[in-house]
């Protein structure tokens, strides 16, 4: 019998082998799987907390709920920042009950200890009463670590954890030419939906879903598994690089007249797409040149990108629950959290950063014009109520719950992947080996 070569490309430098472990279906519906991701995946992996840009004095903060956690980011008088968590050494009260503001003090709602900045306890009533003297300036809020990258804020709850940087490679090299520092988040937007935080990871670590759930993008991204390229690596992210500006070669658009989207695309940069009829594919060279000759009197600052980076989508995922999709003028943040206690449940969040351009008031965004401001759009709701979280992502979105029920089936096996759904595959081992203790 001969035995077919799967067709999708993956990076002979990074290409993690997998082991073929069946992706069985209580890990996306069983409190014992949500209790072994508390106890041993959580902890284990840095959280993005938030953007610099709210954190510019001293005393502002970031609060970031995750699951049944809480931790709050504080800039500090150094200019550096510490994260805690966010519960009063008293008698565990939250403190922080709004999403970011900025306080002198942080105060307990309760009995009204009062911490400064940096955690110390500097308040409480009665400091007298207490069997150990006054405990102002002996207690302190319990510290997480805290780093930054780019415009980023992140937070760990284990010391054992490589530093972030070292954690995030190979992104922190593969993003530097963007220059993402002082990229202004727009979009800010989060709903509440009906299924585990894993089936939406699963999306995102395949492409496979391209032509039947985002169809309309074929016309300009060509998600052919020929010019795709995977990569995987061993601390469990991968990536994809996938063609821009180039319709698919799954359908022949390259005969006849350039494809809407296409189209739109080559005119925004002085092309005239009637000139690349019959040969379509040509007009990402086209945009390249243009943008290298035109860009830098737009407002661009392209000098440090790749003619690929300038052209192309770099969607990176890292484990377990945070991908960037990478664009010249875009970073969209797509990221799912599990809810505090129902495993079939998890909260989406869709963040997008763009570059300042001078004299740019308005930019487009995935639920249409915004003010050019950091979170011009800034909302929280729940999925299947009719508010948009972003054209494409409502798409990612729609098939969840119906996989989610489907999943609950007693007809359901286990996954049967093909070949370029191994980072799927990978994602889920890594998940076991990290869950059961053995990585």
């Amino acid at each position: 019998m001969t035995v077919e070569q799967p067709i999708s490309r993956y990076s002979p430098e990074f290409d993690v082998p997998v082991r073929g472990d069946t992706i069985t279906a209580d890990r996306y519906i069983t409190r014992e799987w949500m209790e072994l991701e508390n106890r041993h995946l959580w902890p284990k992996v840095w959280h993005l907390g938030g953007v610099l840009a709210e954190l510019e004095e001293e005393g502002d903060f970031i609060r970031h709920n995750f699951g049944k956690e809480s931790v709050i980011m504080v800039r500090q008088a150094d200019g550096g920042v510490k994260a805690f968590y966010n519960t009063c050494p008293h008698r565990g009260n939250r403190l922080i009950l709004g999403d970011s503001g900025s306080t002198p003090r942080i105060t307990c709602g309760y009995h009204g200890w009062q911490f400064d900045p940096d955690g110390t306890l500097v308040h409480v009533q009665d400091p007298d009463d207490f069997a150990g003297g006054n405990p102002c300036g002996k207690v302190t809020l319990s510290e997480l670590r805290c780093d930054t990258w780019g415009p980023f804020v992140f937070w760990c709850m284990d010391d054992d954890v490589a530093p972030l940087h070292e954690w995030l490679w190979p992104f922190t090299d593969r993003l530097a030419g963007y220059k993402l520092e002082n990229w202004v988040r727009v979009l800010n937007v989060s709903a509440d939906c009906d299924f585990n935080w894993k089936i939406i990871r699963d999306n995102f670590n395949e492409s496979y879903h391209l032509p039947t759930i985002h169809p309309e993008l074929a016309t300009f991204i060509n998600d052919g598994l020929p010019t795709t390229l995977f990569e995987m690596y061993e601390n469990g992210h991968n990536s994809m690089w996938m063609i821009g500006h180039q319709a698919t070669s799954r359908k022949d658009y390259v005969s006849g007249d350039v494809p809407p989207g296409l189209y739109e695309a080559a005119e925004a940069w002085g092309i005239d797409p009637k000139e690349y009829r019959g040969r379509t594919a040509d007009i990402r060279e086209a945009v390249i040149k243009a943008k290298r000759e035109k860009g830098a009197e737009r407002g661009y600052d392209y000098s440090t990108m790749t003619d690929q980076q300038l052209v192309d989508y770099f969607h990176c995922t890292l484990f377990p629950n945070l991908t960037l999709t990478m664009s010249p003028e875009q970073c969209q943040i797509l990221r799912t959290e599990p809810h505090p206690t129902d495993p079939e449940k998890c909260v989406f969040q869709h963040w997008c950063l763009y570059p300042p351009v001078k004299g740019m008031d308005t930019i487009e965004t995935p639920v249409g014009p915004a003010p050019f401001r950091l979170d011009a759009i800034h909302r929280h709701s729940t999925y299947g109520d009719g508010v948009s979280v972003g054209f494409v992502a409502d798409q990612d979105l729609s098939i969840g719950t119906t996989q989610q029920q489907g999943l609950n089936s007693r007809g359901f096996k286990g996954c049967i992947l093909p070949g370029q759904e191994k980072r799927v595959q990978r994602f889920h081992e890594k998940l076991n080996d990290m869950v059961h203790g053995n990585g």
